[in-house]
């Protein structure tokens, strides 16, 4: 059976693959390819611009320009191509490795060069830094843009909404007003944290050796510091330096991005599930769409599929993200191949993350405040002003206050009046006294409106 979008195994493939096929050229076994076919390349190139490496020369421009149309030029065909090659090396970096020196057979001058393709390196050496590279674009061009649109939808309606007054609910129950954006504004606050703490989680690499002594090194050039040449090497492609490892770089710093990723998408669970319940109690309506059904059977429905959309997609996201972050920093002694295999699913958890942001921005979109039922709640439930009342008697000294209000609301319904008569009972000075009876529940929110505005 061809392979299509509606025979994928998997939905990342199948049916969400308008929404990650831009992870396709970063994080597809083409990608793989693609990037260590660069650091093959860029090795070579640095190993020529050695002085003490006197047994080839440095680069001439051609020879760099032709190196360079390799990678930048690399298919699918010549991918197919490397496949091919692994069918008799049995080993997907070699393969790559014999593929280059294929290439470079078409460029004579550069056939002194061909032993030096994959010089002193093991497999871990290519493999570490192609993953970096794919991970530092997947974060730029990928995620980067759509969790800042994210943060950008999420602040615009925090500002849009810091006055819109609303029942708060502690334990799923009645409790202090709040503002509509003041609570939104918590998830923008939050969530800047942990998009800054993903963004600047440092992403390393290492070439150096089997077991990360720099052996063959050593041995075959002993006059280079190959310290600081691997160093050099590996800063250049972007990445941090790890000059600790044994034959693999031991992903540390990729359990450090994916548990950043991890909290970032946990916090967007915390928003997807209280816009849920917020539009289950009508505080927002939803935009109806032309053509869209809500249910098979009942048509007046306008589910929040977006939110639960985003909210499964998280989930899973989040199951990928931690397994990985947690199995892949540990290996047996110098190096297993357990890795291997993990490392080829970095791109799941990354692709259920941004599906589901592509879903929130779209329901976000389609929220509509209903500023009507935000107000019935707030006017059904005055017993909500036991607390301002309680805290200005605690401030004139009245005995008890908590024990009266406690009394007069705790479990009952309370009326304007029933408040009323309460405040013109306490020996208050006249003008805090005016001051209690002129507070509703809609203007008991603090500073709530100022937080939000603030973000």
């Amino acid at each position: 059976m061809e392979l299509t979008n509606l025979t994928a195994i998997s939905p990342i493939d199948g049916r969400y693959l308008n929404k990650t096929n831009v992870l396709q050229p970063l994080l597809s076994e083409f990608a793989l390819m693609k990037y260590r076919l660069l650091v093959e390349i860029e090795w070579l190139k640095a190993l020529a611009a050695c002085d003490e490496i006197k047994e080839i020369p440095s680069l001439n421009q051609t020879a760099v320009t032709f190196l360079d149309n390799i990678y930048t030029n690399f298919s699918v065909e010549n991918a197919k191509a490397i496949k091919k090659i692994e069918q008799s090396t049995n080993h997907d970096v070699k393969a790559v490795e014999y593929f280059l020196k294929q290439q470079i057979s078409s460029l004579p001058e550069l056939n002194i060069y061909k032993e030096f393709i994959h010089f002193a390196c093991t497999s871990a050496d290519i493999n570490n830094l192609a993953y970096a590279l794919m991970l530092t674009a997947s974060r730029q061009q990928a995620l980067q843009p759509v969790m800042q649109e994210l943060l950008v939808q999420l602040t615009q309606l925090a500002h849009q909404h810091a006055e819109v007054a609303m029942l708060a609910r502690t334990h799923g129950q009645a409790a202090t007003p709040t503002t509509m954006g003041k609570e939104i504004a918590n998830f923008v606050a939050r969530l800047q944290r942990e998009y800054t703490s993903f963004i600047n989680t440092p992403i390393r690499g290492k070439i150096n050796g089997a077991v990360g002594n720099f052996n063959a090194h050593f041995c075959a050039y002993p006059e280079i510091n190959w310290q600081t040449f691997s160093e050099n090497f590996v800063t250049a492609l972007g990445l941090e330096h790890n000059a600790y490892t044994a034959q693999i770089e031991q992903h540390d710093y990729i359990a450090a991005l994916f548990d950043a990723l991890a909290r970032f998408n946990t916090i967007l669970i915390d928003f997807a599930r209280d816009i849920w319940g917020y539009i289950s109690l009508a505080y927002f309506k939803q935009k109806t769409v032309a053509g869209e059904v809500g249910s098979s059977t009942m048509p007046h429905k306008v589910n929040p599929i977006d939110f639960e959309n985003a909210e499964g997609n998280l989930l899973y996201a989040n199951a990928i993200l931690k397994f990985l972050g947690s199995e892949l920093a540990t290996s047996r002694w110098q190096r297993d191949l357990v890795d291997s295999t993990l490392l080829r699913n970095i791109g799941v958890g990354i692709a259920h993350s941004l599906i589901a942001y592509q879903a929130l921005l779209k329901g976000i979109n389609k929220l509509e405040l209903n500023p009507i039922r935000l107000n019935e709640d707030l006017e059904q439930n005055w017993e909500v002003l036991a607390e301002p009342i309680q805290t200005v008697m605690r401030r004139y000294n009245i005995a008890e206050p908590y024990e009266k209000l406690k009394a007069l609301t705790r479990g009952k319904k309370i009326t304007v009046d029933d408040i009323k008569i309460f405040i013109n009972q306490l020996e208050l000075p006249e003008e805090v006294k005016q001051q209690l009876l002129a507070l509703t529940p809609h203007r008991y929110t603090g500073m709530a409106n100022k937080l939000a505005k603030n973000i």
